[in-house]
């Protein structure tokens, strides 16, 4: 056990996020399983067996304070984040925290504050994963070399389009999930344009809607179930009603220098996605697109003349998460040194639900809303 240096305790580990992050830890020969969490027996017991975790339990308490637990994994719905990485903080426990952090910014900064001030210092990750999309890392090179000059207009298009027979999951229920579509891709979104441009937005104004008028209800089912069942099975049958949050949103900014951002989002199963490139950038300079689907990046000067600079591998997998960029930012904290890894933080996340925050409110009341 000594020589294992994240000795993992997962809560939230049978979930549509949970179970991939298992496997791959798995594979990773610093890591160690040593404690699970989640609220279905079934799943559980099973999900323990996968990764010879020698504990299993539906209490996530005992997750936190289990003495040979020192890495601690939060992927449970929005709500249930924010007392448990509280605990992490008061139990010394270094962490990955999915996003949204919390289920406001409020909370978001909370969990921030505990992290940057605990003693000794504790590692944290959010798992932004849009920024190591080798696409995305090669634009934000670009525009930091100053080849579009100052940037004054942005656009993300972000669709995630769900199977049109979908059944409601916890991400519809606004009492476990912080924003919906506004807070689940959009948290990712902005996270990624701020990353690149190096602005932050002053405020936004925000359209959303459900798109989707109604979903079957089938109770208490993860996301991997609920998608399962809206390819395979035939639910028009069954109860069915609306969402409580949107699923469609176009949400518009206004960054420090005054430039105009807007970002498309959706889960919507009629929003389709692969028609345009993601991302648009432009500067005074140049614009710029970048396509993690197709892998290129296209570039328009002042003469108006279109370039394919870059065709990179498109990016419809990451590969080992864990091993390639959670462990090698969190190790130094682990030994008990500051990590020089950069990568994305607790305030990343709340910087990102600030935006997400206003968004939804702009959503709910047509009007322009402070960041």
């Amino acid at each position: 056990m000594s020589e294992t240096l994240f000795r993992t305790g997962i809560i939230g580990a049978t979930g549509f996020i949970g179970a991939p992050y298992r496997a791959e830890i798995r594979a990773c020969h610093q890591a160690k399983m040593i404690a699970l969490c989640a609220r279905r027996k079934d799943l559980l017991k099973t999900a323990a067996q996968e990764d010879g975790a020698p504990f299993y339990t539906q209490s996530w308490e005992e997750v936190i304070t289990h003495p040979e637990v020192n890495f601690v994994i939060v992927a449970t719905p929005d709500a249930l984040h924010h007392e448990a990485v509280m605990a992490c903080a008061k139990h010394g426990k270094h962490l990955l925290c999915e996003k949204p952090v919390g289920m406001n910014a409020s909370q978001a900064r909370e969990m921030m504050q505990a992290f940057l001030h605990s003693d000794p210092p504790l590692g944290h990750f959010v798992p932004f994963w849009t920024r190591y999309v080798k696409v995305f890392q090669v634009a934000r090179e670009m525009i930091q070399s100053g080849e579009l000059g100052e940037i004054r207009s942005t656009l993300f298009r972000w669709h995630n389009p769900r199977p049109p027979n979908m059944p409601l999951t916890w991400r519809d229920n606004p009492e476990l999930s912080s924003a919906g579509t506004i807070a689940d891709v959009g948290s990712h979104a902005y996270d990624t344009i701020r990353w690149m441009i190096g602005l932050e937005a002053e405020k936004v104004l925000a359209h959303g809607q459900r798109l989707t008028h109604s979903k079957p209800d089938l109770g208490e089912i993860n996301l991997r179930e609920a998608i399962e069942k809206g390819q395979q099975t035939d639910t028009a049958s069954m109860p069915s009603k609306p969402g409580g949050h949107f699923d469609y949103a176009s949400v518009s900014c206004l960054f420090s220098n005054g430039a105009s951002g807007l970002f498309v989002l959706s889960h919507a199963g009629s929003v389709r996605k692969f028609l345009a490139p993601e991302i648009e950038l432009h500067g005074t300079k140049a614009s710029l697109s970048a396509d993690r689907y197709t892998g290129k990046i296209k570039l328009i000067r002042q003469n108006q003349e279109l370039e394919t600079l870059h065709e990179l591998p498109p990016a419809f997998e990451f590969g080992n998460r864990f091993e390639q960029y959670v462990f090698p930012a969190l190790s130094p904290m682990i030994k008990g040194t500051r990590s020089s890894v950069p990568h994305p933080t607790l305030e990343d996340g709340w910087l990102a639900q600030r935006f997400t925050d206003a968004a939804y409110l702009s959503a709910k009341d047509g009007h322009w809303r402070p960041v």
